[in-house]
């Protein structure tokens, strides 16, 4: 798949547009299935759930239901964790809910990879794919599909608060100080703190918190998502370029996650993981 396509999900211009660019998308990873929720917490409340995808519709009552989704052990993991993850039937066996996977598996959600990304004032997008036919034994393979979820999640995130939220958009309100556009403008080449601080001649501390400013005025939670507002705000740089550093803020906040893995002591095997999709990442980008 080209980044092209990925970026296109990003910048769909209505909802049918964007349910068809994830379906379509799905289809080329090799999933029937495709569904992208935006939740949207109420405090008190029951959240609100707003979905798109091309689930059946006579799955659609039991695919919508809270009580089930209370017990849905992929909800629950989509709850924890902002790293993609494989579920199937043996998750809901182990977590006594086999009755959600058999309901789930007539239609064609026997198996399938799901992300969620955790977003400001207590906003949740969740993203799956699902298919009937068990997923590939080949660890490349894997990786690669769990990458490219990810890298999907991002850009479809911002689409769904845009066309899906309902409310009105005041980032073109935003304005950065000259030192907030020079060290933005640096981060989407791809430069690290530590370079951009080098090139400035400043403490890696000052561009941290200048990236925390503008991480603020954007109402974002992460620097791709930040980079993200940045060309939506006409902080362009040629196409190649944007493509990378889209690609390398992403790896930057994958390779935070592991190194939050190594400081709690978290398994090996999850480390493993999140250091195979950052390099999963690199290599579905660099080329472009």
């Amino acid at each position: 798949m080209k980044h092209q396509d990925f970026v296109d999900v990003g910048l769909s211009t209505s909802i049918k547009a964007f349910e068809a660019g994830l379906v379509k998308m799905a289809g080329r990873m090799d999933f029937g299935h495709v569904s992208a929720v935006l939740v949207l917490d109420q405090g008190t409340h029951d959240p609100i759930f707003l979905s798109v995808g091309n689930t059946p519709a006579e799955y659609q009552e039991a695919y919508k239901s809270i009580e089930d989704s209370r017990r849905d052990p992929v909800m629950k993991k989509l709850k924890r964790l902002s790293v993609p993850f494989i579920y199937d039937r043996q998750m809901y066996l182990e977590n006594n809910a086999a009755d959600l996977w058999e309901e789930q598996a007539m239609w064609g959600f026997s198996t399938g990879v799901a992300v969620g990304l955790h977003l400001p004032q207590d906003r949740h997008f969740l993203l799956g794919v699902d298919r009937m036919d068990a997923l590939p034994q080949d660890d490349a393979r894997m990786t690669q599909l769990l990458a490219q979820l990810q890298l999907l999640a991002v850009h479809a995130q911002d689409a769904a608060l845009r066309l899906m939220a309902a409310k009105p958009s005041q980032a073109s309100n935003v304005r950065l100080t000259p030192r907030e556009t020079e060290i933005m403008r640096m981060t989407m080449t791809g430069m690290t703190a530590i370079a951009i601080a080098e090139r400035l001649s400043i403490s890696p501390t000052a561009v941290q918190f200048h990236l925390i400013n503008v991480r603020k005025k954007f109402n974002t939670n992460s620097k791709h998502q930040a980079v993200l507002r940045a060309l939506a705000l006409g902080l362009r740089q040629p196409q190649q370029v944007r493509h990378r550093c889209i690609a390398g803020a992403l790896a930057q906040d994958i390779d935070e996650q592991r190194r939050r893995h190594q400081r709690a002591g978290r398994p090996d095997l999850a480390t493993h993981r999140l250091q195979q999709q950052t390099r999963a990442l690199h290599r579905l980008l660099v080329s472009i």
